[in-house]
C-alpha cells in the first residue's frame, strides 16, 4: 500500500482530524448522564412550597456587581462565601483571557488542577480545549475562558442548584464586561444555566442567544475525551463559530 505524503503544516482540517484520532484512555470512567434541572425556571413561592410539603432554602443576599470591573470581580470571587464550595477550595478560579476577547468559552467548574493553579481548563480537558482553540485559528491568550462556578465541587461532581445560583452573578457580570461576539457553551451545565435548556445533543449545531450575544452549545472537552467519535460534531459546531467570526473555514 503506498504511503501517504506528509500532511503540510498549518492545515486546520488535518489538525482537527488528528485531534479526532486521539484514542480513548483506558482509565476513562463510564459516561454518567447529568441530572436534569432547570435553574432558570419560574421560582416557587413559599405558599406553593408549603402546599407541596417542601421548604425553601434561605434566599441568597443580592450581589451588587453593576459597577465592578474584572479585577474587582476577581477579588470578590476569591473572598466569596455564598455557597459551601468555598470551604474546600485551594483558590478560586475566576477566568483566563483578555477583556477585549471576541470569543468566550464557558465551562462547568474547576477540577483538581484548576483548583491548584487558579486557572480554568489546565488539566487534560484543558489541553484538548487548547487544541480546539488553535484549530479555530486563535491563541488561548486571545479568548476568554470562564466557568459557571468559581470553586471546585468535591470529587468534580456537577454544581448543585444552590452553588450555581450563588456564583452565576459573577459570570453574568463577566459577560457584560467582555461582551464577546460569540459564547461557546461547553457541556450541559453551561447550557442549563445560561440558556435554561437541557439536551446538548439536540441543541448543538444551532445558534442560541444569551443577552443578545450569539451562543453555540457543544460538548465539553472532558466528554470528548471519553467519547472521541463526538469530536466530529464538536468540530462542526466550532466551524460554525469560525464562520460567524469571519475566520476562513477549512
Amino acid at each position: 500500500m503506498p504511503r501517504r505524503s506528509p500532511t503540510p503544516p498549518g492545515n486546520l482540517f488535518d489538525q482537527m482530524m488528528e485531534i479526532l484520532a486521539d484514542p480513548p484512555r483506558a482509565e476513562a470512567p463510564p459516561v454518567v448522564p447529568p441530572p436534569v434541572f432547570a435553574p432558570l425556571a419560574a421560582p416557587v413561592s413559599r405558599r406553593q412550597a408549603a402546599r407541596r410539603g417542601a421548604s425553601l432554602p434561605t434566599p441568597l443576599p443580592p450581589l451588587e456587581l453593576g459597577g465592578c470591573g474584572l479585577a474587582e470581580l476577581a477579588r470578590l470571587a476569591a473572598a466569596c462565601t455564598r455557597c459551601p464550595l468555598h470551604a474546600g477550595r485551594t483558590r478560586s478560579v475566576f477566568a483566563d483571557g483578555p477583556a477585549t476577547a471576541e470569543l468566550m468559552f464557558v465551562g462547568e467548574g474547576p477540577g483538581r488542577e484548576e483548583d491548584l493553579q487558579g486557572r480554568p481548563f489546565v488539566g487534560r480537558a484543558g489541553q484538548l480545549l487548547d487544541k480546539m482553540i488553535a484549530a479555530m485559528q486563535y491563541r488561548r491568550e486571545e479568548v476568554y475562558i470562564a466557568n459557571i462556578v468559581k470553586c471546585r465541587p468535591p470529587n468534580n461532581r456537577l454544581p448543585s442548584e444552590e452553588e450555581g445560583a450563588a456564583c452565576l452573578p459573577y459570570l453574568v457580570r463577566q459577560i457584560e464586561i467582555v461582551r464577546p461576539k460569540v459564547i461557546v457553551l461547553l457541556g450541559a451545565t453551561a447550557v442549563a444555566w445560561l440558556l435554561g435548556k437541557t439536551g446538548v445533543s439536540k441543541l448543538r449545531g444551532h445558534w442560541h442567544e444569551f443577552q443578545g450575544i450569539k451562543a453555540m452549545p457543544t460538548f465539553h472537552p472532558a466528554y470528548l475525551l471519553r467519547n472521541p467519535p463526538a469530536k466530529k460534531d464538536a468540530w462542526a459546531d466550532l466551524k460554525m463559530v469560525m464562520q460567524a467570526l469571519g475566520k476562513p473555514v477549512p
